[in-house]
């Protein structure tokens, strides 16, 4: 199993596909295997994917204390110095987008492009998640109760169209019953989001920025994202109808599309 000691922790990490380095970042709960494979499929062929996993995550060692979303950027940064990547394309999603805002502003040198999915920047403008959906995942995580805590994921990540899908939750739930984040680390990226404010310094953003946001994200509200794009200098915007907050699990082809065409785009300029 790869893994690499990043500031005294160690860090799980896959590459797959070839091409230009294309790293990414997940979010609140998340590990590698939660990007699903249509929508890494999308991208292996284009690019070279470096995917990890978050302190005490999925196959990363037991976290050890608290972190802020500044850390887990200096984790994404060295990684990608312990594998010789000077730049590289980066996704982030929810949590992950955070890192990915985080990452930008602390090595802007190290990113060809970015791209923020599903997430948000902070400040008194931010919309923050509803309580009543708060409220509904506290009480299913700390039920103890994995089907139960699945299920409410479930309602939340997921849109109502896509989760009516024959076979979508089995899915779903095959993938959320590895590697389940524990409630320490769940409490500590909560602690960490809470901290996150980058939206004073998104107009220092220089490298091309594409921001993904599902319509219908229970999660993280749609007005985040289009705060986002007016924050940083030439940002595109994309809304994808009807999709919730896994809106690249939901909809991997265009995701994935998206993602390609930004980092094309870029280079051609």
């Amino acid at each position: 199993m790869p893994t690499v000691n990043i500031a005294g922790t160690d860090l799980y990490y896959e590459r797959r596909g070839a091409g230009e380095p294309l790293l990414l970042i997940q979010g609140l709960g998340g590990n590698s295997l939660h990007w699903g494979e249509g929508f890494l499929g999308g991208l292996e062929d284009g690019f070279e994917l470096v995917l990890y996993d978050h302190r005490g995550a999925g196959r990363s060692a037991t976290l050890d204390g608290e972190h802020t979303i500044a850390d887990l950027a200096t984790d994404a940064v060295g990684l990608l110095d312990a594998l010789a990547i000077d730049t590289a394309h980066v996704v982030g999603i929810s949590m992950g987008g955070m890192v990915a805002q985080d990452l930008v502003l602390q090595a802007p040198e190290r990113v060809r492009t970015l791209t923020l999915g599903c997430t948000f920047p902070g400040g008194p403008d931010a919309t923050m998640t509803d309580m009543t959906v708060v409220g509904m995942l506290a009480e299913a995580v700390l039920s103890g109760d994995q089907e139960r805590k699945m299920r409410v994921g479930y309602e939340v990540m997921i849109a109502a169209e896509y989760a009516e899908q024959e076979g979508a939750y089995e899915l779903y739930s095959e993938l959320a019953a590895q590697y389940p984040a524990p409630i320490p680390v769940l409490m500590a990226q909560l602690s960490a989001i809470m901290g996150h404010d980058t939206s004073r310094r998104l107009p220092e953003v220089q490298a091309p920025t594409l921001v993904i946001h599902g319509t219908e994200d229970r999660l993280m509200d749609v007005s985040n994202g289009e705060l986002i794009a007016r924050l940083i200098p030439g940002a595109r915007l994309e809304l994808l109808e009807g999709s919730g907050h896994m809106f690249f699990w939901e909809q991997p082809e265009r995701s994935a599309r998206l993602v390609r065409e930004h980092a094309q785009a870029a280079a051609q300029s």
